[in-house]
């Protein structure tokens, strides 16, 4: 079963003191793109958390965030009490007879009047947090295979336009090769000159075999099964599935140059749409 690359994950957890919010969101890439964000007290554990969500989640662009919202009515910031009142008795030398309301407005406003303890890492919670991030990961996994079936039910309807196509095409084939005979039979005759029956037959059917899409036809078969087979393997295989897709192209390409037949031409032309609309999507499979 496939996976996108597409997709989005979200846990909350709710601690005495705090509440702990994960989210992760991810776009298709070529490699990992992992942008991470989270509180300065946790950073000496972010090497850590990229490989845990490096071997997750493999590739894609992905935004993971940590949010930890204060939920008890301590705080770990507080007044600068011995400085406030340092700013204080300074600001009465210059003017005396201010007022002691106002002497405080400004001194509060001066630098280094609040101070903010640093929390050491509290292991309790972390091992909250961890849990709460694996949930998260978890969701966005959850989310991706679900887009990877839609992404699966996607490929084998275009698979099987092409196929569809393709058959509608070799169809043609006879009243293909028919049409050359007579234009060559005609240009001929144009000419006015005797020809040797046997020499022409001989031209002719080296002029078909050059024309012929058997070998196509067989080769871009396999390429639709390969395909198929591909997006039902177990491991992630989006890369592959692009270098499928080229020599789907080459093959459909190939049969356009060789139709020589309007009819042909355009159901060419049909396969080649379907092939864009797979590729475009391909570029979303993990």
């Amino acid at each position: 079963m496939i996976q996108s690359m597409t997709g989005f994950g979200k846990a909350s957890l709710q601690l005495p003191t705090k509440k702990i919010t994960v989210e992760v969101k991810s776009l298709n890439s070529k490699g990992l793109d992992l942008n991470v964000r989270m509180p300065s007290l946790y950073r000496e554990m972010e090497l850590g958390l990229r490989n845990q969500i490096a071997l997750k989640l493999e590739r894609g662009k992905v935004d993971f965030s940590i949010f930890i919202e204060s939920t008890s009515e301590q705080t770990s910031t507080k007044v600068n009490v011995p400085i406030v009142k340092i700013y204080i008795a300074q600001l009465k030398e210059v003017n005396p007879d201010a007022d002691e309301t106002e002497l405080m407005k400004m001194a509060i406003r001066m630098p280094d009047t609040l101070k903010t303890e640093r929390d050491e890492i509290d292991e309790n919670d972390w091992e909250q947090i961890q849990t709460v991030i694996e949930e998260a990961l978890q969701n966005i996994l959850t989310f991706r295979k679900d887009e990877g079936e839609s992404l699966e039910k996607e490929f084998q309807l275009r698979i099987a336009n092409i196929r569809q196509y393709m058959t509608d095409a070799l169809a043609l084939d006879p009243e293909r090769v028919q049409a050359i005979k007579d234009r060559l039979q005609t240009a001929i005759s144009e000419l006015k000159v005797n020809v040797d029956e046997n020499r022409f037959e001989q031209e002719l059917i080296y002029y078909l075999e050059k024309l012929d899409i058997t070998e196509e036809k067989v080769r871009l078969t396999n390429h639709l099964d390969y395909f198929l087979e591909t997006i039902n393997g177990t491991e992630a295989n989006g890369r592959k599935l692009g270098f499928i897709t080229q020599e789907m192209g080459r093959e459909i390409n190939t049969m356009g140059s060789k139709s020589n037949h309007a009819q042909m031409q355009k159901l060419v032309v049909m396969m080649k749409d379907e092939l864009e609309k797979i590729k475009e999507q391909v570029l979303n499979v993990l």
